[in-house]
């Protein structure tokens, strides 16, 4: 019993976050992130998964999509995000003008990335251009460029998302994610617990912190 109980303490000590850069609230979360993590000690462990892939597989509809027919729900949702956005103080942010944007590439890029050992520097910069720079990032011409004025060799790394194994990779990563429940973005897991949104971050920490 006692080892039993180590293990879920040591499970629950690790936040995986179910990610795609075409969900702005994911860049919100992980801007409110690093503090979580240090007041709960945990780790962060990032899967990448296809946000479009995710919707497919369990019929849900992005809320641009779900709520064009009701303008107030989706006024609501603005204010809401404008809501958490200051009180965060994540003035940086800004919609992305070419929103939305097809993020097919940049997800398979996070994988070569990952493969590299270099995920969160190419989170953080994609983020960065997703959400601040308001760039174009599913143009191969600007993600190659953009990536090489920020520590990378953009061709070398997008010619590797076009490997089998990079495709196949976020594929199953994909449909792990909907097989546990996943249904959008930000999704985030303590042990087998799912948790959605920005917005149940609070919960998140609490059960990294029981």
């Amino acid at each position: 019993m006692g080892r039993k109980m180590v293990s879920k303490i040591a499970e629950n000590k690790t936040l995986e976050l179910i990610f795609d850069f075409g969900s702005p609230n994911a860049y919100l979360s992980l801007k409110v992130l690093p503090a979580i993590l240090e007041r709960t000690g945990a780790t962060l462990v990032i899967t990448p998964a296809l946000l479009g892939g995710i919707f497919k597989a369990t019929g849900n509809k992005p809320p641009f999509v779900q709520y064009a027919e009701a303008p107030a729900k989706m006024a609501y949702e603005r204010l809401e995000m404008e809501r958490f956005i200051t009180k965060h103080g994540l003035t940086a942010f800004k919609m992305n003008p070419h929103f939305p944007v097809n993020t097919l590439l940049m997800m398979r890029g996070a994988v070569v990335a990952e493969d590299e050992g270099r995920l969160c520097d190419y989170v953080d910069a994609v983020l960065r251009a997703m959400w601040e720079d308001g760039l174009k990032m599913d143009d191969p011409e600007v993600v190659a460029t953009f990536l090489s004025a920020n520590g990378f060799d953009g061709p070398a790394l997008l010619a590797r998302t076009q490997e089998d194994g990079i495709k196949a990779k976020l594929v199953a990563n994909t449909q792990a994610a909907a097989d546990r429940g996943v249904f959008g973005i930000p999704s985030f897991f303590v042990g087998d617990e799912l948790f959605f949104g920005k917005d149940r971050l609070d919960q998140v920490e609490e059960a990294l912190a029981g």
